[in-house]
């Protein structure tokens, strides 16, 4: 059985979206209004929430009508590749996204405990290490794609570490991640078994030998997650770490070294990294179109009715950015974003997340303070993908630095442990970035 037909539904696939889905977004407000259908597949089709307001009612769960649980609408799905690799993002899975009240309160309580035990100044540190570790491969070339070789590496690196895993792990897990987000029928199914795998292994390591980890909270929170309950967890905490924090740094990066208001030069521009980083959150958030929700009964919703087992997205991308016709300056909202979401289920990592980001890009900046773009920033490719706003690549020049050379280099920041062996198969680093959490004393 499949969902009803969307007359004149926008394609939030293909080129034509990748290159310019601000564009769409406003042909479907001028067609639709605030909730606009759309696929987001062949044949996978939802409706997408492109009012600013609109989505406030929703995230906010304005009415008690919406929900987070997938199964209804899973159901109804074909059995097509396609439809394999919307629900590797939005299939129906017992953890936080996809859970409500009570039950949803139990998993996220979890997350925040779990994430309060690591240590501001500690995981600054480790983003750090990480950060000069990636620069000092490229920095004596003189250029370097800053996604493939630096935005893309750094969450996966840093959460592999917070989950206790070796840096070894970390290339598996991040072609399964960038194949996940795709969604895009076998490639999406494909990384959706691997990154099962790795979750699967994960989870069987902790379970043998304990550690200062998130990994190891987990299994020991007196919520007692039960096993598919913890591998789902992991599986939330890591996909939502991974693509919408290095989607975060390239795209910011992005904008700096191509505003002058930013880079006059790296070291002058009026504005900061933050204020370069709350404008990609606004203006090109991550994480363009996610938010899945449903409504509990049939909705009449900002001029639309909704069915109950039909697909709602949040487009966090169109909402941000829905003309107002008041000038920035006199904005009441202060230019407010959604790029963390709304609500009881807005992000519960944002401060982490912005913390990675920050302290990745000012790294960056710190050792090459003279990036350029080699190609106009309009030309910049992106990658396909209903979800996620995500630079394909992010080529620049800078002047090389070399290991000999004076003052603060890359080469030169001390990692936080000397624990961990250059092998692939030894155990995972000694952690110090955290105290031990207050239920396993």
């Amino acid at each position: 059985m499949t969902l009803r037909y969307m007359p004149d539904a926008g394609r939030l696939y293909g080129p034509e979206y990748a290159r310019d889905p601000q564009a769409i977004y406003a042909q479907l407000r001028v067609r639709h209004g605030a909730v606009a259908p759309v696929e987001i597949a062949p044949s996978i089709e939802a409706h997408l929430v492109i009012g600013y307001r609109a989505a406030l009612d929703v995230l906010t769960n304005v009415g008690g009508v919406w929900s987070k649980n997938s199964s209804a609408w899973q159901e109804r799905l074909p059995d097509t590749p396609e439809a394999a690799g919307a629900i590797a993002m939005l299939g129906r899975r017992p953890n936080a996204l996809f859970s409500d009240g009570a039950e949803h309160a139990r998993y996220r309580k979890v997350i925040s405990d779990c994430f309060e035990q690591i240590q501001p100044h500690k995981l600054r540190q480790m983003v750090s290490e990480v950060s000069d570790s990636l620069i000092s491969q490229f920095a004596a070339k003189g250029e370097a794609d800053l996604v493939a070789d630096f935005a893309r590496l750094i969450p996966v690196r840093i959460f592999n570490r917070l989950f206790g895993r070796p840096d070894a792990d970390s290339a598996g897990l991040t072609q399964a991640l960038s194949d996940m987000m795709e969604a895009d029928g076998e490639t999406g199914a494909r990384g959706s078994d691997a990154f099962g795998r790795y979750i699967g292994e994960l989870i069987q390591t902790k379970h043998a030998q304990r550690g200062e980890d998130l990994t190891s909270w987990l299994i020991d929170h007196p919520a007692a997650l039960q096993p598919e309950e913890l591998g789902e967890t992991l599986v939330l905490v890591m996909a939502a770490a991974y693509e919408p924090t290095a989607n975060l740094i390239s795209n910011t990066i992005s904008r700096m070294v191509s505003d002058d208001r930013y880079f006059s030069s790296l070291t002058n521009g009026a504005l900061s990294t933050y204020d370069a980083l709350m404008e990609a959150l606004r203006a090109e958030p991550a994480m363009s179109n996610y938010g899945p929700y449903f409504v509990r009964q049939p909705v009449h919703f900002h001029g639309t009715w909704i069915q109950p087992a039909e697909l709602v997205l949040v487009s966090y991308a169109a909402a941000n950015t829905e003309p107002t016709n008041v000038p920035e300056e006199l904005r009441s909202d202060g230019g407010a974003y959604l790029g963390f979401g709304a609500g009881a289920h807005r992000c519960p990592a944002s401060d982490p997340a912005v913390l990675i980001a920050m302290t990745a890009i000012e790294r960056l900046t710190s050792h090459l303070c003279d990036l350029e773009l080699t190609v106009p920033r309009e030309e910049l490719p992106w990658r396909p993908g209903p979800f996620h706003r995500a630079l394909a690549h992010l080529p620049v020049s800078f002047t090389p630095i070399r290991p000999d050379q004076p003052g603060d280099s890359p080469w030169a920041m001390q990692p936080l442990s000397s624990s961990t062996p250059s092998a692939p198969t030894s155990p995972a680093r000694s952690v110090d970035y955290v105290t031990s959490a207050p239920w396993s004393s």
